[in-house]
């Protein structure tokens, strides 16, 4: 897995370090969009300043994309396609005012138009709402 990891990291450029591995790895695991704090919190020896340039490189090289929620960020590993120039998270990102979870839903998308006469590299689009889990325990 360490091998994997390592070879993403330099496909985009990225020197893979112990922290970024480390960083990926527990990004890799999760299905919702995290802190800083929350990332922090699984990296009890880590210096939190060397956690945040670990993302701020990611989300420079296109690993990671933000996801602005109130006056939080969280962070999201990217799909393979993204780079330094081009994020291509054009999915919604879902916050549940429930559980209070971030995800990304693939299945709703903001279409990539070619022939607007411009380009479009990034797009945040975000929504606010039940998550279908609390809306199955609401309903029960």
């Amino acid at each position: 897995m360490k091998n994997e990891i390592e070879n993403k990291l330099m496909n985009k450029n990225t020197k893979p370090t112990s922290m970024r591995i480390l960083v990926y790895d527990f990004l890799d695991s999760q299905n919702v969009a995290l802190s800083l704090s929350e990332i922090e919190n699984q990296f009890e020896n880590a210096d939190r300043i060397t956690i945040y340039r670990t993302l701020k490189t990611f989300e420079e090289k296109g690993i990671v994309h933000s996801i602005q929620e109130n006056s939080t960020t969280k962070y999201r590993l990217c799909e393979d396609d993204c780079n330094e120039n081009t994020h291509s998270d054009r999915h919604l990102h879902f916050y549940c005012k429930i559980c209070k979870q971030t995800t990304c839903k693939e299945n709703v998308t903001f279409a990539d138009h070619p022939n607007l006469g411009f380009r479009i590299d990034e797009v945040r689009f975000f929504a606010k709402g039940i998550c279908e889990n609390c809306l199955d325990e609401t309903l029960q």
